[in-house]
This record gives structure tokens, sequence and C-alpha cells, in this order.
């Protein structure tokens, strides 16, 4: 399976390529995926091509052949972002409605909040800032930097 053989720098090469729609160079690769070198940015640039990911154009620069599914993350657009932030999403929906209901036993005096009930909801605002943050660092290790910055950044 291709998304098996896409990890590390070869990743980040990819998400890179996807990110920039437009053809790109290998300077535009060490830069854009904050390579160490150009040799390291062609040896990941041809394992791509060897996969069928990315072709050269006439010009020798690389274009994006095939998006690909990726093991753990999903295509939101151009953007590669970890299944954790989804996580994270669904836990801030429950954290919500948990302190809903603790607002409305202050307006509803049937309505008892126990500690326990307090205590779940504690532990979902855990479970929802350790999804963020999981998925966050993944997401910037994979987009270190916009498309068009590497160029701004000379």
């Amino acid at each position: 399976m291709i998304s098996d053989e896409l990890e590390g720098n070869t990743l980040s090469v990819y998400a890179f390529i996807v990110r920039a729609d437009r053809p790109v160079g290998t300077r535009d690769v060490t830069r854009g995926a904050e390579l160490s070198s150009t040799s390291v940015a062609h040896r990941h640039l041809q394992k791509l091509e060897n996969l069928g990911l990315i072709e050269k154009d006439n010009y020798g620069n690389y274009v994006l052949k095939e998006k690909t599914p990726i093991d753990g993350h999903v295509w939101v657009g151009k953007n590669l972002v970890p299944r954790l932030m989804f996580y994270s999403l669904f836990f801030l929906g429950a954290f919500a409605a948990e302190v809903s209901i603790i607002l409305l036993s202050f307006l509803i005096k049937d309505l008892v909040v126990g500690v326990s009930f307090l205590f779940l909801t504690g532990m979902t605002l855990v479970a929802m800032v350790l999804f963020l943050l999981e998925g966050l660092a993944l997401y910037r290790k994979l987009n270190p930097k916009r498309p068009g910055q590497a160029e701004r950044d000379l």
C-alpha cells in the first residue's frame, strides 16, 4: 500500500507538493519542507516519483500526479489534517453539551448535577485538550511552511 511508504520527510515533501499546486523544483522542496539539503529533497522526490504520486514536467520540475489517502490523516482541500483533530472536535461538542447541562442546572431546580457528572466533564475537557495538542503537533510537522512562504522568506 502506498500510504505505508509515506512517512517522515517523504510525507512532508508529498504534503508540500500537494499544497503548492504548481510545479516545484528541488530547491522549492528543500525550503518548503524544511529539509537539510537539495540532495535529501531529491531523494524523497525520486521516491515519490517511483511510487507514481508525482512526475517530472518538461522543465524538470515536479508536479502532483495523484493525491492518495494517508493513514491517520484526512485531506481537507489541500491540507493534510490528522484525524486526531476531528476527535478533538468530537470531545469539544461533548464538552459543550456537558457545560450546557451544568448551566441549565442553575436555572432548573429539578435538574441536579452530581459530582460524578462534573468529574466526567473534566475528563472530557482533558481528552479534548490532549487530542488537540497531539493533532496540532502532527499538523505542524507536516505543514512547516505555506507554499508561497518559502519564496517570501528569501
